[in-house]
């Protein structure tokens, strides 16, 4: 839900089509990169306690997606303050946390034949693909057509997790859904985040000028990293849960 919150306000900063911040995303992706580079970190050391100690698994991954929620908000708060020094550890921490809470969507794609470490490195590389295919196609989107799709993307995302958080919800209570219906809401969430990475390159030049560059740095980690889920998802789905 974090990532809804985070690309609403991106949209909503972006009071006008003028380029502001030219360099922004440049000077964002070593941060991109360090908390990918986290991420990984963190979901190692999930699949870790899974291995060790699978009893402690669940207790700890809700400590940490109620962790990760909460420093979300505060993190973004301090980087969209100019706090720079006091931002980098948040931001750290919070891709430390996300990692963890992958970690069991990772384990099950390790289980799932056909998936395995080959799909969780597919997965990867697509966030890759598409980083370097939306670059240029976001970077010379019209007024037009950039704020068209920003705005269809942006409700387009709400939506899918407002089916997330009815999924969850049934599966609290025992219903799960179906394969069919679960191959359908992963493929639309990869189109949409593969959207989200084009509309990135859009509107986060328009939205903060080049020394806002930790912002923008969430922004779109939030994008690849939700883009990874769902190929990682679509994925297991495709290829059964057994």
């Amino acid at each position: 839900m974090s990532s809804t919150s985070n690309f609403r306000d991106a949209i909503r900063q972006a009071q006008s089509s003028a380029i502001i911040g030219p360099s922004v995303i440049a000077n964002a992706l070593p941060f991109v990169g360090g908390g990918l580079v986290l991420t990984s970190v963190g979901a190692w050391g999930g699949l870790g306690v899974i291995s060790s100690a699978p009893q402690l698994f669940m207790p700890t991954f809700i400590v940490a997606i109620i962790a990760s929620l909460i420093l979300f908000f505060v993190a973004r708060g301090v980087a969209e303050s100019g706090n720079k020094a006091a931002a980098l550890p948040l931001l750290a921490a919070y891709s430390l946390l996300t990692g963890y809470t992958l970690a069991g969507l990772l384990f099950v794609a390790l289980q799932t034949k056909g998936v395995g470490i080959g799909g969780i490195g597919i997965a990867a590389l697509g966030c890759g693909v598409t980083f370097i295919a939306a670059r240029p196609i976001g970077s010379n989107l019209s007024d037009k057509d950039g704020m068209a799709l920003t705005k269809t993307i942006q409700l387009g995302i709400i939506a899918l997790f407002v089916v997330i958080l009815a999924q969850v919800l049934f599966a609290v209570f025992g219903i799960f859904t179906p394969t069919f219906l679960e191959i359908a809401i992963s493929g639309i969430g990869v189109i949409l985040f593969v959207g989200a990475a084009v509309v990135d390159f859009y509107v986060l030049p328009r939205t903060y000028q080049d020394d806002q560059y930790l912002p923008a740095a969430l922004s779109m980690y939030l994008t690849y990293v939700n883009l990874f889920i769902f190929i990682l998802r679509l994925l297991i789905a495709l290829n059964g849960r057994d």
